[in-house]
């Protein structure tokens, strides 16, 4: 691949268009929520403790990759979260505590 090329040309090949920023950071977090669920099953599946602890800084640093990705996207607009109802909050503190209390 030739890298002193045109921006829009690699090969021969015209891209029509490039990924834009809202498009990359899309991609950033769909592969961040991927490696966070690989690191995750790997991290539960792992027999040797020391081996198990470095999963566990991988994953953690994954997820603050991804925290970071996702704060920005949400400053940006564009990933939406509505805020959650008071109702459905207690509702669902109802439950888990219901839930704790019983087993």
């Amino acid at each position: 691949m030739n890298f002193n090329q045109n921006p829009g040309q690699v090969s021969g090949t015209q891209v029509s268009s490039p990924m834009g920023e809202r498009e990359l950071m899309d991609d950033a977090l769909a592969s961040q929520k991927y490696m966070t669920d690989t690191y995750n099953t790997y991290t539960n599946e792992c027999v040797t403790q020391n081996v198990r602890d470095e999963f566990m800084n991988i994953l953690s640093e994954e997820h603050q990759i991804q925290s970071e990705v996702f704060d920005t996207m949400k400053k940006r607009g564009w990933y939406n979260v509505p805020d959650a109802q008071q109702q459905k909050i207690q509702q669902a503190k109802q439950k888990f505590q219901s839930q704790s209390s019983q087993g």
